[in-house]
C-alpha cells in the first residue's frame, strides 16, 4: 500500500532533507517552509525514521482539506479514513498548529478534530464511547493559510533525540542542525575536522556518523513501531539495512573546549554514538589550538550571549577568534551564531552567508573556504 508522508525540519535544512529523500528511492510531491510532502509504501515509515539526518518527525499524511470555520474543519475531518489506523480501543490525542489561518485557537482546533474522528469511528465500531487504553496513535494537524493537513505521528519523540546524549548541556545544539553544519562544510577523509567550541560533541559526532554511514536512528525506539497497520517485519527490515550500511573510514574529528565537563560529557556521547574509532575529544581553549601541519576544516558554534556569556564577552571573543584563526589558515572555517554583526567582530567577510534556525533562534552560517590571498 502507498501512503503520503510529510517530513518536518527546522527552516533552512528543507533541501537537505529533500536531498534525503529523494536518497531513499521516494518520490517528492511538494516542499513548503519545514516540510516535505511525498509517497512512499509501509517500509518508508521505518526507513525514514532511521534514516533521515535533519527530519525533525515522520509523519503519516491521513488527509488535507480546506477550512475557514469550526464547521469546515470537523466535515474535512470526519471525512477521512480514521479507522484504516485507529483501533476500537486505541488511544488517539491530538495536537497542532495553525499559520496565517482564519482558525488560530489551538485548544478549539484539537476539540474540532478530536470530536470529528470519534464521530467517524463512532460509525465504524457502533460504539458511542471509547476507553483510548489501547495503542496510541498521536493526530496532529497544521493549518497554514485555512489549508489543513491531518496526519499521524510515526516518530514519537523527535528525531533530533538520536539516543546518545544521556541528558542537555546549557545551550545544547540539535543533532539535526549539526548534521547539517557538518554536511555543508564538507567532511573528507584526508581533512581534519574539528569543533573547538564542542560542547556535547554534538557537530563532531554527527560529521563522523555521516562519514561512517552511520544511521541517525538506530540507537532509539519509534511510535510506529507498535501500529497494527505497519508489519514489525518492516522495522527488523529496515535496521538490518542500515547497520549493513556503515562503513570504516579513516576520517578524523576533533571535539575540544576549554570547559572539562563539557569534554567528560562529550567523551560519554562519542561512546555511545559509536563514533569513538573517528572522533577524539579533549581540553584545549579555542584560542590556542594549532594546525599540527594538517589540512583542516573548523565547524563550531561558540556562545551566542543568549543563555552563555554575556553580550559584550560573547562580541570579545569574536574579535579574539578572528585574529587567532587566521594563523590557522588556509583551514576552512565554519562558525553558525545568531550575532549579525559577526562578521565586523571577527574582522572579515564571509564566502557565504546561510540563514537556518537553532531552535526558534534564527542563525547566520557563517562560511570561510577562500584563502585570503586568492591562491
Amino acid at each position: 500500500m502507498t501512503y503520503k508522508y510529510v517530513a518536518t525540519c527546522l527552516f533552512g535544512l528543507e533541501r537537505l532533507l529533500d536531498e534525503e529523500i529523494d536518497a531513499l528511492g521516494y518520490k517528492r510531491l511538494y516542499t513548503i517552509d519545514g516540510r516535505t510532502v511525498f509517497e512512499g509504501d509501509e517500509s518508508a515509515a521505518a526507513r525514514c525514521n532511521i534514516g533521515l539526518r535533519y527530519a525533525e518527525r515522520v509523519f503519516i499524511l491521513v488527509g488535507e482539506c480546506h477550512a475557514e470555520s469550526f464547521e469546515q474543519l470537523f466535515e474535512g475531518t470526519r471525512s477521512l479514513p480514521w479507522e484504516e489506523y485507529i483501533g476500537e480501543r486505541d488511544a488517539f490525542p491530538v495536537s497542532g498548529h495553525s499559520i496565517k489561518s482564519a482558525l488560530f485557537s489551538i485548544p478549539d482546533c484539537q476539540k474540532i478534530v478530536k470530536k470529528a474522528v470519534v464521530e467517524r469511528l463512532k460509525t465504524k465500531y457502533r460504539s458511542s464511547w471509547f476507553a483510548e487504553d489501547g495503542k496510541k496513535y498521536q493526530i496532529e494537524f497544521f493549518i497554514l493559510k485555512n489549508e489543513v493537513m491531518l496526519m499521524i505521528d510515526t516518530s514519537g519523540a523527535a528525531l533530533h533525540k538520536r539516543g546518545y546524549r544521556p541528558g542537555t548541556l546549557e545551550a545544547p545544539l540539535r543533532e539535526t542542525l549539526a548534521a547539517a553544519l557538518a554536511t555543508v562544510a564538507r567532511p573528507r577523509e584526508d581533512v581534519l575536522f574539528w569543533d573547538p567550541f564542542c560542547g556535547s560533541g554534538t557537530i563532531a559526532i554527527e560529521a563522523a556518523m555521516i562519514m561512517t554511514n552511520r544511521a541517525p536512528g538506530l540507537l532509539r525506539k519509534f511510535d510506529g513501531e507498535n501500529f497494527d497497520f505497519i508489519d514489525k517485519k518492516v522495522w527488523e527490515n529496515a535496521r538490518d539495512e542500515a547497520k549493513s550500511a556503515i562503513k570504516e573510514t579513516k576520517f578524523e574529528a576533533y571535539a575540544s573546549d576549554i570547559n572539562p565537563e563539557c569534554v567528560a560529557y562529550a567523551k560519554e556521547c562519542v561512546k555511545r554514538a559509536g563514533v569513538a574509532a573517528n572522533v577524539k575529544a579533549f581540553e584545549r581553549d579555542a584560542l590556542k589550538i594549532t594546525t599540527g601541519g594538517r589540512r583542516g576544516t573548523i565547524v563550531c558554534n561558540p556562545p551566542y550571549g543568549e543563555r552563555m556569556f554575556t553580550m559584550a564577552e560573547t562580541e570579545e571573543l569574536y574579535r579574539k577568534m578572528g585574529a587567532h584563526f587566521r594563523t590557522l589558515e588556509p583551514w576552512q572555517i565554519y562558525v553558525i551564531t545568531s550575532h549579525e554583526g559577526f562578521e565586523r567582530l571577527y574582522g572579515r567577510k564571509a564566502d557565504k552567508v546561510r540563514k537556518l534556525y537553532n531552535g526558534m533562534i534564527p542563525c547566520y552560517y557563517y562560511q570561510f573556504f577562500k584563502r585570503r590571498d586568492g591562491k
